[in-house]
């Protein structure tokens, strides 16, 4: 199944990380522990699209699985990963959000997968400016992230 996310209202390049500014801010949706599609922190919008397995867990519940898909049943989640970029290109991450997989719903997510089959995309959009104007971090939920199905 794909899952796109969009984030919008991006923070800006620089921000102050434990006392030390950053100044080439990028977010990325982290696949394994490797940061993927990275985006600069002052760019218009942000959008990722990734594939994830759908199976039915050992309990009768759906389960998503796969290389961005990180925690244990029932506690799955989606990281993006904010990181200053160096010189060369490294990504050096100081700070991570986490969109839950269980906020989805077990019917948005049984019909997203039964419509990937026809081009469905399961879709999350948000924000990614915290209320102080920072990288968006820690725990992603509704109202915060709007889960949605795009076609199918």
């Amino acid at each position: 199944m794909r899952v796109r996310i969009v984030g919008r209202e991006l923070p800006g390049r620089r921000f102050v990380s434990d006392g030390e500014l950053l100044e080439h801010v990028h977010v990325a949706v982290q696949v394994g522990k490797d940061p993927f599609g990275p985006v600069a922190g002052d760019a218009a919008s942000a959008r990722w699209e990734i594939d994830v397995r759908v199976v039915v867990g050992d309990d009768g519940e759906l389960d998503v699985r796969g290389p961005a898909v990180h925690g244990r049943h029932g506690e799955r989640f989606l990281y993006l990963t904010w990181g200053d970029v160096g010189a060369a290109g490294s990504f050096e991450m100081f700070r991570r959000a986490k969109l839950m997989i269980a906020d989805v719903g077990a019917d948005l997510l049984e019909r997203a997968a039964g419509a990937a089959r026809d081009g469905g995309v399961l879709v999350a959009e948000l924000g990614l400016s915290d209320g102080g104007g920072g990288p968006l971090c820690a725990r992603v939920r509704p109202p915060t992230v709007r889960w949605s199905l795009d076609g199918g």
